[in-house]
Parts: structure tokens; sequence; C-alpha cells
């Protein structure tokens, strides 16, 4: 559930999109973006892939926090993965606040498949994006209060985003992120998104979930126009991404499940434009 993207910068789900191979990123912190992502790749796959039990995954999970305890600690961990992720929050002063809403998250993935309601959805995302936004702002020592506001606007908005993108997907590992609480006020079942219905009311609701992801994304989208540099503009191709995928949505009338939305060759064009013009 990934913007695939040529200029990568951060992550949403399952971290193909980190900024480890972008282009704009300064080589200086390539090094410590690497141990970030090492670390999130590695605890998502805990979550998600393979065929683990669910309790064999909190364990492992645990076993992640336990040696961002020794981090905290100022203890360097043996293994070497975290070894490497200890030196990059000593070095940058980086707190570990945020890679623990990341487990947290990830943990919540295990044992939850299914949103009540909007607010839960975004305390879920609160913990699964806007913790990487956070953590780039702070390598870039730019994560004052106003900077963090708008990007966890961005990153909550590149969640929802792949989410209605990946209706599909989620579906298929019997996953729902639209809240249960949208689905009956659209008059949309559970039954009737198993069938792939892109009827009168699932389009309804799926409107309705695209306005709200890019009223989202525009919040924050004075973020990408005020930071400067490389980061800046890395950070307005991003924004225009995500725009462009809920364009993608709308032009197919909605139907996520048999017209996954992505981005081709014109669309990226359409979006290096669309972030030199902000």
């Amino acid at each position: 559930m990934t913007l695939a993207s040529p200029v990568k910068y951060m992550a949403v789900n399952h971290y193909e999109n980190f900024p480890v191979a972008s282009i704009l990123m300064p080589r200086r912190l390539v090094p410590a973006v690497e141990a970030i992502y090492s670390f999130a790749r590695s605890a998502d796959d805990i979550a998600d892939e393979g065929d683990a039990t669910p309790a064999q995954r909190l364990a492992d999970l645990a076993r992640y926090e336990n040696q961002l305890d020794l981090i905290a600690a100022s203890t360097v961990p043996e293994d070497p993965m975290f070894a490497r992720l200890a030196e990059v929050v000593a070095e940058y002063r980086l707190r570990t606040d945020p890679m623990r809403d990341l487990l947290s998250a990830f943990k919540q993935d295990v044992v939850t498949h299914r949103y009540p309601d909007y607010a839960s959805l975004l305390d879920y995302c609160r913990r699964s994006a806007d913790p990487v936004g956070r953590l780039m702002l702070a390598l870039y020592d730019a994560d004052d209060a106003r900077n963090v506001h708008e990007s966890d606007a961005i990153c909550t908005a590149l969640q929802l985003i792949n989410f209605w993108q990946d209706v599909a997907i989620d579906l298929a590992k019997g996953r729902i992120y639209i809240p249960l609480e949208d689905l009956a006020r659209f008059n949309v079942s559970e039954a009737a998104l198993a069938k792939g219905a892109v009827d009168a009311p699932f389009q309804a609701l799926m409107r309705f979930e695209v306005e709200r992801a890019r009223a989202l994304m525009l919040s924050g989208a004075p973020l990408a126009k005020r930071l400067p540099g490389r980061i800046g503009f890395e950070l307005r191709m991003i924004v225009q991404g995500g725009l462009r995928i809920l364009e993608r949505i709308e032009h197919a009338n909605y139907d996520v499940f048999r017209h996954r939305p992505t981005l081709g060759m014109a669309d990226w064009v359409a979006v290096g434009w669309g972030a030199l013009r902000m």
C-alpha cells in the first residue's frame, strides 16, 4: 500500500518509499536514514509477513521494544541493526518515542482488522505514519511544532490515500481500513466490499473518503512550500503525488477493485510540474 515514486521519501505502510534512494537527500544523511529504514521495515515485516502466529509476532515486536529501551538508556545493543540505530539516535539526538509509536502500530496490525470510526483510524495513522515524518524532520533539524503538525497531516493523508488505493489488497488480508461508521453511513456492507461492488453507495463513500484525504493533505502542504532546498522540493513531490493518486481514484469512478490507481511517467511529469508551481 504505497505510492510508487521515482523520488522516494517516506513510508506509509510497507516502507518501500523510505528516502533511502532519493536523489534529493544529502549523502550525509543516507546512513542515518538507512538505519531507521532497516528498523521500521523489519518490524513491519514481523507484523505483516510470513506465517508466524499472532503470539509470536507480538513477542518479536516486544523484543524490538526491549532493544529501544537499551538505546534510550545509552546502552549499545549487541544486535548489529540496533547498534547502528543507537549510533544514529546518539549522533542526531533523536527521540525514541516515534520508533515506539511505530512498534505500537505494528502490534495493532496483528490484532486489529477493523476500525469503528475515523478517530480510531486517525489514532492508528498517528502511530503508523506520522513518526516517519517526525524522524525525517529531526534529521534535518527542522522539527519545530508547526513543522511537525503539518508533517503529521501530510503523513496521515498519505496513509489514508494508500488505504483507499488498496481496499482490495487489504480485503484479501482480512482487513478493512474504511471506518465502520462510514460504511454504515453510506449503506455499504462488508459483503458488498467482498464482492467488489462499485455501485452508487460505494462511489459516494469513496468520494467522501477521497475528499477527506485531500483536505488533510492540503492542510499540511504549506510545510512543503516553507521548507528550503532539496527537502522542500522532495516534499512538494510527495504532496503532488498523493493528490495525483486521489485524482486517479476519481478518474476510475472509484473502482479500486479492478483499477488500482498507480502513477505512470506522464503522471510524474505532471507531479513534477505541480511541485515546481507550488
